[in-house]
């Protein structure tokens, strides 16, 4: 790690809950570099989570004020935060379940209101910490401890699913596409604090879960999901790409900027 990023980190509160090899290492150091590089003023910065893995990305790694909140609360806690002090830079880190599974209600309501906060979504397909049961992102076919058969639901696709409601910035990528992730984030956190274009800004950042998903889906380690990851995915160069389902829809991970065109 660059020695400039340390100054980030309660370093009493390590190692880490999560299992070895685990994408969310990789999305924590993400955020550490797209906060250093955008020169955020760590004073005025709120890192808001949820329950699960996920929301232990912010809290109690990062130094700066974080609040733990109740499952699928957090996107009401930022919202909170944000309207009683809009000067502070409140982002929302939290997983798929928390989010858009019992959290479904507050992001589309964010989205819809344009509220000035970006929202990191750790996405890998999974409840991971409550005990590895299916959630809304689940793709079909895939086997969990409640689906051992696999999954029958089709998930949602987030990205249309928060440019429907309102959202005013959107994009998608992987762990292993590091680059364009860094990227995304820092345009996301950007965007919430523009003063007259900006507004709700959403981030799908697709990981992977080992221990509850990939042993459950014949992968062999977490380097194979992680390459898999690298295989599945492909960087749309259009509108049409993006909002378009590919003829390997179902084995396809599309990314990119969703509002870009």
């Amino acid at each position: 790690m660059k020695q400039q990023l340390a100054k980030y980190f309660r370093w009493e509160s390590f190692p880490t809950p999560f299992c070895n090899g685990c994408g969310h290492g990789i999305l924590m150091k993400l955020l550490i570099e797209a906060v250093d590089e955008l020169k955020l003023d760590w004073k005025k910065t709120v890192f808001v989570s949820g329950i699960g893995c996920a929301a232990w990305i912010p809290s109690p790694h990062f130094s700066a004020d974080t609040m733990h909140t109740t499952h699928g609360r957090a996107i009401a806690f930022a919202a909170g935060i944000k309207s009683y002090n809009p000067e502070l830079n409140v982002i929302v880190v939290s997983g798929d379940g928390d989010l858009t599974s019992i959290g479904g209600n507050h992001l589309i309501h964010a989205a819809r209101r344009n509220i000035r906060i970006p929202v990191i979504c750790a996405n890998n397909n999974i409840y991971g910490m409550t005990g590895g049961q299916f959630a809304s992102t689940t793709p079909l076919g895939s086997r969990t401890v409640t689906t051992p058969k696999g999954s029958s639901e089709p998930p949602f696709d987030l990205m249309k699913l928060v440019i429907g409601a309102g959202a005013t910035y959107a994009a998608r990528a992987t762990v292993w596409h590091y680059k364009d992730l860094l990227k995304y984030i820092k345009t996301a956190i950007v965007h919430s604090l523009e003063p007259k274009k900006g507004g709700f800004a959403f981030v799908d950042a697709v990981t992977y879960c080992h221990s509850q998903y990939g042993r459950r889906n014949n992968y062999a380690s977490s380097v194979e999901m992680l390459r898999d990851l690298r295989g599945k995915s492909f960087r749309a160069k259009s509108r049409e790409e993006l909002f378009l389902p590919p003829p390997d829809a179902k084995r396809k991970i599309v990314i990119g900027d969703y509002t870009a065109f």
